[in-house]
């Protein structure tokens, strides 16, 4: 499958410790800066759907604004289950993050 690099933000909409929600193609997409590196994740909780870019992020665990529900932002993996959130590969290009979709 090819790549589908899609353009989602500036580096300076998502400083160092925090996070973001954006959308690319039909897609909610949670982006996070953790100390200078960008890292995505499908932006919907499944456990009922919460908004995990507007979640608190502290260090690389972000916990969902609704329930509270804590994932690791580089892995995608649940702190407590064995869910995993489907993460996606970033870039950096200048001054623009890029997600793949693909």
């Amino acid at each position: 499958m090819m790549p589908d690099w899609n353009p989602i933000a500036k580096v300076d909409d998502c400083p160092p410790g925090e996070a973001i929600e954006t959308v690319a193609g039909d897609r909610v997409i949670a982006l996070f800066n953790v100390d200078g590196e960008f890292f995505a994740l499908d932006g919907v909780c499944p456990h009922q759907g919460g908004p995990l870019g507007k979640g608190c992020l502290d260090g690389s665990i972000v916990t969902c604004p609704w329930h509270g529900w804590q994932y690791d932002v580089t892995t995608g993996k649940h702190r407590l289950s064995s869910i995993t959130q489907p993460t996606l590969p970033t870039k950096v290009e200048g001054d623009r993050i890029f997600v793949d979709i693909g």
